[in-house]
């Protein structure tokens, strides 16, 4: 795929899209609908960006991929898409949105986003862009006004619970759409010794399914009008870590303990997913915690998630000269993470810490399109002030498809 070819899609689609605009600016100017004629136009001329889009995005993979081998190097999917989105701005994409003309690479990726989607009200931007709380407005004044770009040091972060599982392991599928079946065999035949010319035994192999289909979480905070015309590179962090930690924060504990309904069904919510007995921590119970996986012949990469409280337990077991036990030890050599998302309030009287132990690529996480992003001036909080409130939409969903990946205990 050569240079040329490639600038010569991306005049097409340019020219393209200029006359839809010069089509509907027009009719806007007149304060009228389009003529028949002139809709017929405007849908052909989408058809043909649209088609340009994908062929577009395919000539540009294969240009890097041409570029990289010419060096001799290698590129992954992931890295073609990390390099795709170079430059990309929420900021540029959030103005852009309130004018209704979205440009330059964020316009690509909200209509490859957007695409079979049907109207989209806002801008999508994509996950790998938002994903990593508290509302409040943010507003040049006060402790927020020290973001009105003057010359700014690195913004330092708040105080954030860890995000842990997808870090563990699990199974992240990205793009999907419409619901999807997980199948998966939860009964093998079996082989026997026969005598010789006779028939053998036959058995039954058994398999059953999980759903995943697309769950919505939201979040939204409000900015100042100030804020959104006078702040530049200082925004873009806020948008990218504080907006996408709300979105993921709730994903991440979903999947831990998601009780169904509106959300997904988190592994400790899973009536699949087994308990072993617990109690004050010891390295006996994350044996029997391992062990029971190894029952069930379950491999792959394992680990522990837990909260502080059990991991300042494990922190402070001593031997009998009094010697702090190793927490490789204390795990028998398996990861251990801990994050104040693992809960502390499990049991039946609510006041047990959750130790949980899986084989983590058995939690599927499925994410349908991209991140939607809307700016609402006109809400009844900011329409007097010029400012507007920021909602963010994803849809995504937990599915545990091998329960007998995971098992939990409850920890005094």
């Amino acid at each position: 795929m050569s240079s040329h070819n490639l600038r010569d899609l991306q005049e097409s689609r340019g020219n393209k899209i200029a006359e839809m605009t010069t089509i509907h600016d027009k009719a806007a100017q007149e304060n009228r609908d389009l003529s028949g004629e002139e809709r017929k136009r405007f849908n052909d001329l989408d058809a043909e960006v649209r088609s340009l889009n994908t062929r577009l995005t395919d000539a540009q993979k294969l240009a890097e991929f041409e570029r990289l081998e010419a060096r001799g190097d290698t590129m992954t999917q992931d890295a073609v898409v990390r390099r795709s989105l170079e430059g990309y701005s929420v900021r540029k994409a959030l103005i852009e949105c309130r004018s209704g003309h979205l440009s330059g690479v964020e316009a690509e990726w909200h209509q490859e986003l957007a695409k079979d989607r049907g109207e989209v009200r806002g801008v999508m931007v994509p996950t790998e862009i938002l994903l990593g709380g508290e509302t409040r407005a943010l507003t040049s004044g006060g402790s927020a006004g020290n973001l009105i770009k003057t010359d700014l040091a690195a913004m330092t972060d708040r105080r954030r619970a860890a995000l842990k599982v997808e870090g563990m392991g699990a199974t992240v599928l990205r793009g999907l759409s419409g619901n999807l079946e997980l199948p998966r065999l939860i009964g093998s035949g079996a082989a026997g010794w026969v005598s010789e010319h006779t028939n053998g035994n036959r058995t039954d192999a058994s398999f059953a399914k999980k759903d995943m289909g697309p769950k919505t979480v939201t979040a939204e905070y409000e900015l100042s009008r100030r804020m959104l015309l006078q702040s530049n590179q200082a925004l873009e962090p806020i948008l990218r870590a504080d907006l996408a930690y709300l979105l993921a924060q709730a994903l991440d504990s979903a999947a831990i303990r998601g009780g169904g309904a509106d959300e997904p069904i988190g592994i400790l919510a899973d009536a699949s997913v087994q308990s072993v007995a617990g109690g004050v921590f010891s390295s006996d119970i994350a044996a029997d915690l391992i062990a029971a996986l190894e029952t069930d012949n379950v491999t792959g990469t394992t680990g522990f998630l837990t909260n502080k409280k059990v991991m300042n337990t494990a922190r402070k077991i001593k031997d009998t000269d009094a010697r702090t036990i190793p927490l490789s030890e204390l795990f028998h050599n398996e990861r251990v993470e801990s994050s104040t998302q693992v809960p502390d309030d499990i049991g039946a009287t609510n006041d047990k810490n959750a130790l949980i132990y899986g084989e983590w690529a058995s939690l599927y996480i499925g994410y349908w399109s991209g991140v939607d992003l809307m700016v609402n001036p006109y809400h009844s909080d900011v329409a007097s002030k010029g400012g507007a409130i920021l909602h963010a939409f994803l849809d995504a969903d937990v599915v545990v498809r091998h329960p007998e990946g995971f098992r939990y205990a409850e920890i005094d």
